[in-house]
C-alpha cells in the first residue's frame, strides 16, 4: 500500500465519522442552529450533501399512502431537509430561506372538525454554492458579507421570523469560512458546530456547480446482481474431524441473500425496479451536450420546484448525455411542464402524474445501468412528489414498490457508508407500506412480487442486526409471496422465489432448529431445480445443485452424516457438470472446494473402511487441487472461497493420506505427498501474517508436518524438509522439534 493509499483511507474514515456527527446533529431537532460544512472537495460535498438529503430530507412515515377513509385535509409530503443554492445576484440567505418558506409554506397536519392541528416543523436548510462567489464581482462578494453580520440578529434576538425556527447548514470552502470568520465575526460567533472534511480541493477551472456528481462516477456494477443465487463464501478455516467444528455451519460458495428479480431479467439477486411497475419509457441513451450551462442556468430559475430536485436533475444532465436533442432535453422538458403545471394551479392529479413520468424516466437510466446516487435520488423525489399531490393513485402501490427498491439500491450504492441499515429499514416500510395498498385477490401477483422484495430486504437487514428474528421475517414474506405466485403463473419466478426461500431457511438453520431448516431448505431447493431445464439454464441449475450440496454438507453436522455427506458429495458432481471452467471458472472453483471438504469429512467419519478412507482421500486431494489451479488461473480475480484455507486443507488432506495406517506407498511416494503437504502449509503461512491467530494454527501443521517427516523418513527425511522452510522460521521451529 502506497503513502497514497494511506491517506486516502484515512480521509475516508475521518470522513464518515464526521458525517456521522453531522447527521445526527441535524436529526436532533433541535431550533435556531448554525452550523459550519467545510469541503475543498466539491466532489465530496455533492456526495455528503445527497446523503444528507437521502436519509433526512423524506422520513418514511411523510409519504405514507392514505387510506380512502383518511382525514381529507391530508398534506402532501413536507421535506424535513431543504437544499438551496446561493442566489449568486442576491446572496442574502435570509431572503432565501425566508421566500421558499413564502412558496412552500408548512402545511397544518391532523386538523378536524373537533381539533385545530399542528403546523409541520420548518424544514433545516443546507445551504450550497458559496465557492461560486468567488468568480463573482468584489462587490458581490462584500455584500454576501454584508448580509451575514445582518444576520446575526435572527439568531440571537427573538425577532419574530420564521427563519428563527430552523437551522441552517452553511457548506463552505475553507478560503470562504476565513473570510467568514475575519468579516462577519458576529454571525461566526453564532455558530453551534464546525464540520471539516478531508479532500483536496477542486480546481478552479473546474465546474464546481452543485450539478457535479454527487458519487464521483463510483455507482454499483449491475452486471454483479444477475444471478438468481449468490455464490457467497463462507468457507471453513481449517480442515478438523471434531464436531464441534462442524457447529460453526461455514463453508464456501453458499447462496446468501440472492433473491429474484434482476434488473434486466425476471430473476436475479435483487429487488428489481425493472419488475415492479408497469408502461416505462422505452430506454434511451444520454452523454454531454454542449451549451448546457443556459440550460442549467433555465432550470436554476424555477420557483415552484423544489431546489433538491432542480439541482440533482441539473447534476444528471451534465453528466452522460448523448448527442441527441430530443433525449438530452426530456428531463428539463418535464421540469419545465411541471414548473408550468404548479403556475397554472392544476389539479393535484396532474401534477403527480408530470412528477410520475420524471420518476420513471430516471427509473430507466437506473434500469440500464446508470444506478448512480444522482439518479437514485432524483427518482426518490420524484416519486415522493407523486404521492403526495394525488394519494389515491391506482399507480401508489407500484411507486411505493419501486420507492423501496430504490431506497435499497441506496444502501447498494458505494461507498457502502454505515448508513446503509437506515437505507434497508426505509426500504422495508415502502415494501409493507405497498403491502397494504395491494389487493392480493385482484392483483396476486403484485403482490407476489412485493412480497418476495420485502424478503430481499430482510435478509439484507438481517447482515446489521438481528439475524434470526430477519431471516424469520426473510421466510415468511418469501413464503407469502409463493402463496399467490405460482409455477402455473410463472415457472421461472415461482423457481426463483423457491431458491429465495431455501436460502433464508439456511441463513435460519444457522441460529435455531438447524434439522428443521436445513430440511425446509432443502426441500425448497429441489422444488426451485424442477422449473430449471438444465439445458436451458445450465448456469442456474448448477447453482441450485451447488446450493442443495451445501445443505446437505450442513445437515451433516447434525444427523446421519454418512449418509448426507455422500448426498452432498452426489449434488455437487452434478453442479460441476454445468459449472465448468470454461463457463464459470470462480464457481467452480467454489463447488470443487466445496467437493474436497465434503470428502475430507466423509473421510474421517469412524464407520469408513480403510480402503475407502484412501479412496476418499484421493478424491479430496483431486478436488482441492482443480479448485486452488482455478483459483491461480483466475489471478487475482475475487473468489467466493478462502484459499488460504483451501492450501492448510490439501496439505492436511496429503498429510493424513501418509500417515494413515492403511497407506502403504514407498518412501518416495511418502516424501512426495509430505513435500506436497509442507509446501502448502508454507504457502498458506505466507498470507496469513495479518491473522495471528490463523497464523499459529497453521505454523503448528508446518511443525507437525516437520516431525512426520522424521517419523516416516528418519532424519534424512526431516533434513529435506527443513531445507525447505524459511530461514528466519527455523530457530522457532527447531524449538518445537
Amino acid at each position: 500500500m502506497s503513502v497514497n493509499d494511506t491517506a486516502h483511507n484515512n480521509n475516508f474514515n475521518l470522513n464518515r465519522q464526521v458525517y456521522q456527527r453531522l447527521k445526527l446533529a441535524l436529526s436532533l431537532g433541535l431550533r435556531r442552529q448554525v452550523f459550519f460544512a467545510v469541503c475543498d472537495d466539491l466532489h465530496l460535498r455533492n456526495q455528503v450533501a445527497a446523503r444528507l438529503h437521502s436519509t433526512l430530507a423524506y422520513p418514511v412515515g411523510q409519504v405514507l399512502y392514505q387510506p380512502s377513509n383518511a382525514q381529507e385535509n391530508s398534506s402532501p409530503a413536507y421535506p424535513r431537509l431543504v437544499t438551496l443554492r446561493l442566489n449568486l445576484k442576491d446572496p442574502n440567505l435570509i431572503v432565501q430561506v425566508n421566500q421558499w418558506l413564502a412558496n412552500y409554506p408548512p402545511p397544518i397536519i391532523g386538523a378536524s372538525k373537533d381539533t385545530p392541528g399542528r403546523t409541520s416543523p420548518i424544514p433545516a436548510f443546507q445551504i450550497v454554492g458559496v465557492e461560486q462567489l468567488t468568480k463573482e464581482p468584489v462587490a458581490t462578494q462584500r455584500l454576501f458579507l454584508h448580509y451575514l453580520r445582518l444576520s446575526e440578529q435572527y439568531f440571537s434576538t427573538q425577532e419574530s421570523s420564521r427563519f428563527l425556527e430552523s437551522n441552517l447548514l452553511l457548506w463552505l470552502p475553507r478560503p470562504w469560512l476565513s473570510a467568514i470568520q475575519q468579516s462577519a465575526p458576529q454571525f461566526w460567533r453564532c455558530r453551534t458546530g464546525v464540520f471539516v472534511f478531508a479532500g483536496e480541493p477542486t480546481p478552479a477551472t473546474q465546474n464546481s456547480h452543485y450539478s457535479e456528481r454527487f458519487s464521483n462516477s463510483r455507482s454499483f456494477d449491475v452486471d454483479n446482481l444477475e444471478q438468481s443465487i449468490a455464490d457467497e463464501s463462507v468457507p471453513e478455516r481449517q480442515l478438523r474431524t471434531a464436531a464441534t467444528e462442524l457447529k460453526s455451519g461455514k463453508n464456501s460458495d453458499l447462496p446468501a441473500r440472492t433473491p429474484a428479480n434482476n434488473l434486466h431479467h425476471t430473476q436475479g439477486t435483487s429487488p428489481s425496479v425493472t419488475d415492479l411497475s408497469k408502461n416505462v419509457p422505452q430506454p434511451m441513451e444520454f452523454t454531454i451536450r454542449s451549451g448546457s450551462g443556459n440550460n442549467n442556468q433555465l432550470l436554476s430559475s424555477l420557483s415552484h420546484i423544489s431546489s433538491e430536485l432542480t439541482e440533482l436533475v441539473i447534476a444528471t444532465i451534465n453528466t452522460n448525455i448523448v448527442e441527441n436533442t430530443e433525449d438530452y432535453l426530456q428531463p428539463q422538458q418535464i421540469l419545465l411542464e411541471i414548473e408550468e403545471l404548479h403556475s397554472q394551479q392544476v389539479l393535484g392529479e396532474v401534477l403527480a402524474e408530470a412528477y410520475h413520468r420524471l420518476g420513471n424516466l430516471y427509473r430507466l437510466r437506473i434500469e440500464q445501468g446508470e444506478s448512480t446516487l444522482e439518479n437514485l435520488m432524483v427518482a426518490i423525489i420524484a416519486y415522493q412528489e407523486a404521492i403526495s399531490y394525488d394519494e389515491t393513485s391506482p399507480q401508489i402501490p407500484d411507486i411505493l414498490n419501486d420507492l423501496g427498491t430504490l431506497y435499497w439500491m441506496l444502501y447498494r450504492t458505494p461507498p457502502n457508508s454505515e448508513e446503509g441499515h437506515t437505507y434497508i429499514e426505509q426500504a422495508i416500510e415502502f415494501y409493507q407500506l405497498a403491502l397494504n395498498t395491494i389487493s392480493r385477490q385482484t392483483h396476486p401477483e403484485t403482490y407476489a412480487r412485493v412480497q418476495n422484495n420485502l424478503g430481499t430486504a430482510y435478509g439484507d437487514l438481517a447482515r446489521f442486526s438481528h439475524p434470526s428474528e430477519n431471516w424469520q421475517q426473510a421466510v415468511l414474506a418469501y413464503s407469502e409471496a409463493l402463496n399467490y405466485r405460482t409455477a402455473d403463473m410463472d415457472s421461472l419466478k415461482y423457481a426463483a422465489c423457491q431458491n429465495n426461500l431455501g436460502t433464508a431457511y439456511w441463513h435460519l438453520g444457522q441460529y435455531n432448529q438447524p434439522i428443521v431448516h436445513l430440511k425446509k431448505a432443502i426441500a425448497a431447493y429441489k422444488e426451485a431445480l424442477l422449473h430449471y431445464n438444465p439445458q436451458e439454464e445450465p448456469l442456474k441449475y448448477g447453482m441450485i445443485q451447488n446450493n442443495i450440496g451445501t445443505a446437505y454438507w450442513n445437515l451433516a453436522q447434525y444427523e446421519q452424516p454418512a449418509e448426507n455427506l455422500q448426498l452432498a458429495i452426489d449434488v455437487y458432481s452434478e453442479a460441476l457438470k454445468y459449472r465448468t471452467p470454461e463457463n464459470v471458472p470462480n464457481a467452480c472453483a467454489a463447488t470443487q472446494n466445496n467437493l474436497g471438504t465434503a470428502y475430507w469429512h466423509l473421510t474421517n467419519l469412524s464407520q469408513i473402511t480403510k480402503e475407502k478412507r484412501q479412496k476418499y482421500l484421493q478424491l479430496c486431494i483431486t478436488a482441492y487441487e482443480e479448485a486452488i489451479a482455478l483459483a491461480h488461473s483466475l489471478k487475482g480475480n475475487s473468489l467466493s472461497f478462502d484459499l488460504l484455507a483451501s492450501y492448510n486443507n490439501l496439505a492436511l488432506a496429503h498429510y493424513q493420506l501418509v500417515i494413515d495406517k492403511s497407506f502403504n506407498g514407498d518412501k518416495a511416494t511418502r516424501s512426495q505427498h509430505l513435500e506436497i503437504a509442507l509446501d502448502n502449509h508454507l504457502q498458506a503461512l505466507n498470507g496469513l501474517s495479518k491473522q495471528p491467530e490463523a497464523y499459529q494454527t497453521t505454523f503448528a501443521y508446518v511443525v507437525k508436518t516437520i516431525r512426520a517427516f522424521h517419523n516416516e523418513l528418519g532424519i534424512q527425511g526431516q533434513n529435506l524438509a527443513l531445507s525447505k522452510v524459511p530461514r528466519q522460521l527455523l530457530p522457532e521451529i527447531l524449538s518445537k522439534l
